[in-house]
């Protein structure tokens, strides 16, 4: 077990794969920062290997939003508040990374394309420890497609932690999935 793990993503918005990956690292650390990835929306920066990463109907909630999805669905997981760390991590400017998760940290990835590859390739050329949770798995669900159930009417609450779908309903986001995704 290593001291100090982290995972990353965009989290746009938090299912429960990314549940599953954030404790499957959190079972090989004492502390884990969980790494808010493209955390500016509005100076999101094209990634040739997953343009649609970059794109604003892809990151329709903030930072803060995002942080408390993370945040509310670790608690409801059962992790105690003091094991965790919530940072923005933008990945796509790697010369910054090591201002928001030390270099000494353990990065823990799931790879389903060729754009984990890349980030496994970025952070190992930083210094960072890596390693791979899962290799080229099929991903069970995506953001994307909870973002079109959202504007489709359609249910989607047993895609996502009962926090997240509890904070994301009180405070009103299906409307800015709704608006953004329908331009």
């Amino acid at each position: 077990m290593v001291e100090l793990g982290f995972i990353h993503g965009r989290f746009q918005l938090f299912h429960n794969d990314h549940l599953n990956y954030a404790l499957l690292a959190k079972e090989q650390c004492k502390k884990l920062i969980v790494g808010i990835t493209s955390p500016e929306n509005a100076t999101l920066i094209r990634e040739d290997i997953d343009p649609h990463r970059s794109e604003a109907a892809a990151n329709p909630f903030t930072y803060y939003e995002r942080f408390n999805m993370v945040k509310l669905a670790l608690l409801e997981a059962g992790i105690p508040r003091e094991d965790f760390e919530i940072t923005p991590y933008p990945i796509e400017r790697p010369e910054i990374l090591y201002n928001y998760v030390p270099l000494h940290a353990t990065s823990f990835f799931t790879i389903y394309d060729d754009w984990g590859y890349e980030k496994l390739h970025r952070l190992g050329e930083l210094g960072y420890g890596t390693h791979v949770l899962f290799d080229k798995r099929e991903k069970a669900m995506c953001s994307t497609e909870i973002r079109q159930k959202i504007v489709d009417g359609v249910d989607w609450s047993d895609m996502v932690p009962k926090a997240v779908y509890d904070y994301i309903v009180e405070n009103n986001l299906t409307d800015k999935v709704i608006k953004l995704l329908q331009k």
